[in-house]
């Protein structure tokens, strides 16, 4: 079996970084190795913790997810943020997929979804990764 991939899970809601601890412990194919309720702590965090995927909300105190995934994207191009919202505007989602996230989902979006779209994140950067390293 593979290792599990690594999860950073970001809102600055509690009880929404607290369900979705729940979603994921229960796969065996993922391990949340932190959290974080602002984009500062969320870079501080996915750099020193060997992240492979971050769930980024986009709207948070500090730093909001734009900002911290442009500056994820500048410390480890190899890291993949899933953004998580509420909002399914082009003026909400578009400036988050330009700063470098990979895909988005809405935070109503069925249990089975999340995980998916999660692990299909994580696969793409490993096959991209090898690619780049074998070629």
């Amino acid at each position: 079996m593979n290792r599990p991939i690594k999860l950073l899970i970001v809102d600055d809601h509690p009880v929404v970084r607290d369900g979705l601890l729940g979603v994921f412990s229960g796969d065996p194919e993922f391990e949340v190795v932190g959290e974080a309720g602002n984009g500062l702590e969320a870079v501080a965090r996915a750099t020193s913790l060997d992240v492979d995927v971050v769930l980024m909300d986009l709207r948070m105190p500090q730093m909001g997810g734009v900002e911290a995934i442009q500056a994820l994207r500048r410390a480890d191009e190899s890291i993949r943020v899933l953004v998580l919202t509420t909002y399914d505007t082009d003026r909400d989602v578009l400036p988050a997929i330009e700063a470098g996230a990979t895909g988005y989902l809405l935070k109503d979006s069925p249990r089975e979804e999340l995980l998916r779209e999660s692990g299909r994140r994580f696969a793409a950067s490993r096959c991209c990764r090898r690619r780049w390293r074998d070629g």
